[in-house]
């Protein structure tokens, strides 16, 4: 079964393209999919609808919530509905299994006032804090995946313009605006900062962003300089780059944007994706309307 596992994992990474963290995801799914046949002595490749439903038991004996349970179903139906498209396997026997319903989970954002600390923490004289503050404008300015902000390229950043070209998922290219204070940060990263990074690594390459050896900068390494960055602000919180393209897609409705647009930038397929930030705004403004306006609330008996 290891074969057919890796060759569905290059299926995912050059047909699909797929993220390098969504194909760990499915990877660790499959692992724990195999295990759990390996126990209960189930042959992987004959697999019946009764054996899928006794893994969803187990699911849940594990006290997995059901959005971690959706997903492994997920995982695994991809799976097998490839091998059934290679002919190894008759039927699917994931098809069947409806994914768990669940409360709906509003994402995380920051506020105005968080991001503007987060801006200030960052000291802009030293040549890695030219890079983070480079980094983080473009993440806020626009919301960009972290595995699309990984993969920028020099010759997709167009200043005449404002314009940056991004390769999303799936191979799907769209046109995000910078704005000025990305296309300024950015600008002074590429004069006075990468240069001398470049330099610690003797090898050219073409990528944006890079990290403090020269090479290009990793997922991991943004998600260490974003926590690095929240603990210099004594901010609680643990900020993953996720969280920033919430907060972009949070902010620019809470001012007035229009959905379709921000789903074109955020580079959603379904608008269904994009709606869950409008269920984000309006607990803003309803949190702001009843701390602010004086009969949003009935006084208490004294």
């Amino acid at each position: 079964m290891r074969e057919l596992v890796n060759r569905y994992l290059e299926y995912l990474t050059y047909e699909k393209r797929y993220s390098t963290h969504t194909i760990l995801n499915y990877k660790k799914d499959l692992e724990e999919w195999q295990s759990f046949c390996k126990q209960e002595l189930i042959e992987p490749l004959d697999v019946e609808y009764s054996e899928v439903r006794a893994y969803l038991n187990y699911c849940y004996t594990h006290q997995l919530n059901r959005s971690t349970v959706s997903r492994k179903l997920s995982s695994l139906r991809s799976y097998y509905q490839f091998l059934l498209k290679e002919g190894v396997i008759s039927h699917n026997p994931f098809s069947m299994i409806k994914a768990p319903k669940g409360g709906q989970v509003l994402p995380k954002f920051l506020y105005e006032e968080e991001m503007v600390a987060l801006f200030e923490s960052i000291d802009q004289s030293t040549v890695l804090g030219c890079r983070n503050y480079a980094l983080l404008e473009i993440l806020y300015a626009t919301g960009i995946r972290v595995s699309e902000c990984c993969g920028l390229t020099l010759k997709q950043l167009d200043f005449e313009t404002g314009m940056m070209l991004v390769h999303g998922k799936g191979g799907k290219d769209r046109y995000i605006p910078l704005g000025e204070f990305a296309v300024e940060s950015i600008q002074a990263y590429l004069q006075q900062s990468r240069p001398r990074l470049l330099k610690k690594s003797k090898i050219e390459t073409d990528y944006l962003f890079l990290n403090h050896y020269g090479l290009p900068l990793t997922e991991r390494g943004v998600r260490d300089i974003l926590n690095r960055l929240t603990k210099q602000t004594a901010n609680h919180i643990k900020l993953a780059p996720h969280m920033i393209r919430h907060t972009f897609a949070t902010h620019l409705l809470n001012h007035g944007a229009d959905l379709r647009a921000v789903q074109e930038l955020l580079g959603h397929e379904h608008l269904s994706s994009t709606q869950i930030y409008t269920h984000v705004s309006k607990e803003h403004l309803k949190q702001a309307y009843a701390l602010a306006h004086p009969r949003a609330k009935k006084m208490e008996n004294k």
